[in-house]
């Protein structure tokens, strides 16, 4: 199995994260769910744990909320060890499950009044802050309807209002997005980023869903087969899981000669050349180039003091979208050498 990077630490506020977790590992019948899982995650902060299914995302939001007690390592919340003091956590964080679950005959009004009630909010303070909540979700005008009517976007929108009622310090947001259409993705998520910035709730969303953890998340933590592999924002991420720190630079070129693929071959720090054909391009080529350093402009003025006819340039960034493909279309062992041409 391949070690786990050091992590990226989060900024912390007076100096303690709201979310610590310390080698954290859970086993079931001699599998292991979460393998010695570090984590710090700070106040205000929108954390994204982005994994297959299956990977382990599930299990360690489980045993951060007290749900199930961990095999070893140590978990901390808002100061507080779940294990040992549930219900001191579950006051102060607000979790939401993929399948949010709901009184279907009740109205969203009843609802969320009625979980009010259950964090022992009086009645007429759960009926006020049960309508502004809705307000700020988006289901002021579907207050008085049963909730077996909502589509699932808006199931999801009142699911979110559902663990603010009690106003938490942390909101964990378990796959929030599955099932919904992309414009209900993006006003949830939209929702999601303004609550962290104007109320400074901390984040945790869990999702293998790319492109939505990416857009609002200030990091990112990988989670393959029950391991962090990784975490940070994207450049880090870059840093942390290329090891030889190469650079791709990529032309498109028409008018390719052998003796042009030697002068690129031959330039210093050029590691690896490979091309391929461009589709209805004229017989152009795409040629990659594996280089120690940035090496865009010199491969562009070899190109045209050929006499080619360079179509174009670009240093390939290493992103997200390489890291998916890897590890988690791909389902293969654990590659240090993904995004490498």
């Amino acid at each position: 199995m391949t070690q786990a990077r050091p992590l990226t630490p989060a900024s912390t506020d007076g100096g303690r994260p709201i979310v610590e977790l310390v080698r954290l590992t859970k086993r079931y019948d001699g599998q292991t769910a979460v393998n010695g899982l570090n984590l710090t995650i700070a106040k205000g902060e929108i954390f994204g744990l982005l994994g297959p299914n299956g990977a382990g995302k599930t299990t360690t939001i489980l045993m951060m909320l007290g749900l199930t007690e961990p095999t070893s390592g140590r978990v901390r919340v808002c100061g507080l060890d779940p294990a040992r003091q549930p219900l001191q956590v579950k006051r102060r964080v607000g979790y939401m499950p993929d399948d949010v679950g709901f009184y279907e005959d009740r109205t969203a009004l009843d609802n969320l009044v009625f979980t009010a009630r259950l964090n022992r909010i009086p009645a007429g303070a759960a009926r006020s802050r049960a309508l502004e909540l809705l307000e700020r979700v988006g289901l002021s005008d579907a207050l008085n309807k049963k909730v077996g009517a909502f589509s699932r976007g808006m199931r999801q929108r009142l699911g979110v209002a559902d663990v603010l009622i009690k106003r938490p310090e942390v909101i964990i947001l378990d796959e929030p997005t599955l099932g919904i259409d992309p414009e209900g993705v993006r006003e949830l998520l939209r929702l999601i980023r303004d609550l962290s910035r104007k109320e400074g709730l901390t984040v945790l969303l869990s999702s293998h869903q790319l492109h939505q953890v990416q857009q609002i998340c200030d990091r990112v933590g990988l989670f393959v087969r029950g391991e962090l592999i990784a975490s940070g924002d994207v450049a880090s991420l870059a840093e942390q899981l290329d090891d030889d720190r190469a650079v791709t630079v990529e032309l498109d070129v028409a008018g390719w000669t052998a003796e042009l693929g030697e002068r690129l071959a031959g330039l210093d720090g050029v590691r690896t050349i490979a091309s391929e054909p461009l589709e209805a391009a004229g017989g152009a080529i795409r040629v990659s180039l594996r280089c120690d350093r940035d090496l865009a402009t010199a491969a562009a003025r070899a190109v045209i003091e050929s006499g080619a006819d360079l179509q174009a340039v670009q240093r390939k960034q290493y992103g997200l979208d390489d890291i998916y493909h890897r590890y988690f279309e791909g389902g293969g062992p654990v590659d240090r050498n993904i995004g490498k041409s």
